[in-house]
């Protein structure tokens, strides 16, 4: 424990040493990947930890015995999981002689959405943005790691992160807007005519395949729910990447503690359960997470992971939609480039400089790419 003043700065190795009510009343709009249900699950069924290169060593900040502000914190063994790559900064460490590894990383290990990284009571950020970046460094230091990284903060985060002069990455994902939609035909008559008659004509070779689909929750998904889905989710992962990191275990234990922000989107046909698409959502975004399915049938994904996302999206009132990382075909299906940002603190003061300017150069070419993007919208033109 540190202490500085009345506050005293503890490191945990387990989340569930922190109260889940006094973590949960730091994380506004009840961001579910920031939730301690979900980062505790992750921990309690083995989707982090060494074998992952995920260490937890979340940070709390208290005031008279006080959970006032704190930080999902991970000692990172590899690079594994993070979706801000930094590959040639371990090479660069590498041809010096040096170890990349540790670092220190603050995220939501396996999942590239944007949400605040310093949790913190409304009105103490002046105070504890501070307490919190400086304790980081010192345990950079402390366990020799090569720097530290937080991914996909928001914009409160980000402000402090620049006035502190970090180094600032940027990268694009595509999200969906709400703009008060009535229903699905409302959205999509705002859609070029082209893009329209796309989206049309996708959604109606689901149809037509004799496909349905149930939009499920944490109460209304079954066992046999959620076996299938594991299914297709680890069936994915053998095929494209070889490891996955969730499991069955994991996926029912959020849907049972975070049932309201859980939304299980299952493919049907002929009666039986051929894909399946999980999404969480906060009181103001959707989030897609995961999909799969066991059969290969055109447009299946687009309507498992996206169409079935927005219709839910309007029914509810949510104003933001994020599929998740990467992915220039959801242009074309009402999805629009948005700038995602990154924050990190290097611990060699030779490397700082050389990674300024790559930082920069970065940003202009990812704006110049946003841009490009944007000019490709599916959105009729304004004038």
């Amino acid at each position: 424990m540190k202490d500085s003043g009345k506050y005293a700065l503890r490191f945990h190795h387990r989340l569930n040493e922190i109260s889940p009510g006094a973590w949960n009343a730091l994380v506004p709009q009840r961001h579910p990947f920031l939730r301690h249900e979900f980062l505790n699950a992750m921990e309690t069924h083995a989707c982090v930890g060494e074998h992952f290169g995920w260490l937890p060593v979340h940070l709390a900040i208290y005031r008279d015995d006080i959970l006032v502000a704190a930080m999902p914190l991970y000692k990172k063994l590899n690079s594994y999981g993070e979706f801000v790559f930094d590959h040639t900064w371990e090479q660069a460490w590498q041809r010096v002689g040096l170890s990349y590894f540790p670092k220190l990383v603050s995220a939501v290990p396996y999942t590239p959405a944007t949400g605040p990284r310093m949790l913190v009571k409304s009105g103490l950020e002046s105070t504890c943005y501070p307490l919190a970046l400086d304790a980081c460094k010192a345990l950079a230091e402390e366990m020799s790691a090569s720097g530290m990284h937080w991914l996909f903060p928001d914009a409160n985060n980000m402000d402090f992160f620049q006035s502190r002069e970090l180094l600032i990455r940027h990268d694009c994902q595509f999200h969906w807007r709400n703009q008060n939609y009535k229903n699905f035909d409302d959205f999509l008559n705002q859609l070029s005519s082209r893009k329209r008659k796309n989206i049309r004509r996708e959604r109606k070779k689901i149809e037509n395949a004799g496909i349905t689909f149930r939009r499920l929750d944490g109460h209304t998904a079954k066992t046999k729910d959620w076996q299938d889905f594991s299914e297709f989710y680890q069936g994915l992962y053998e095929q494209k990447w070889g490891m996955a990191t969730f499991n069955l275990d994991f996926f029912q234990s959020v849907a049972s503690s975070l049932p309201d922000q859980t939304l299980l989107v299952l493919a049907d046909l002929q009666g039986n359960c051929i894909a399946g698409s999980l999404m969480y959502s906060s009181d103001s975004h959707l989030y897609g997470r995961h999909w799969g399915s066991n059969v290969q049938i055109d447009s299946l994904h687009f309507e498992t992971c996206y169409y079935q996302g927005i219709e839910h999206c309007i029914e509810r009132g949510i104003k933001v939609f994020e599929p998740g990382a990467q992915g220039e075909h959801k242009l074309a299906r009402g999805f629009d480039p948005v700038i995602t940002s990154s924050a990190h603190w290097i611990s060699e003061p030779g490397f700082i400089d050389p990674i300024r300017r790559f930082t920069q150069l970065e940003q202009r070419s990812v704006e110049a790419y946003r841009k490009k993007m944007q000019q490709m919208s599916a959105y009729k033109e304004t004038t």
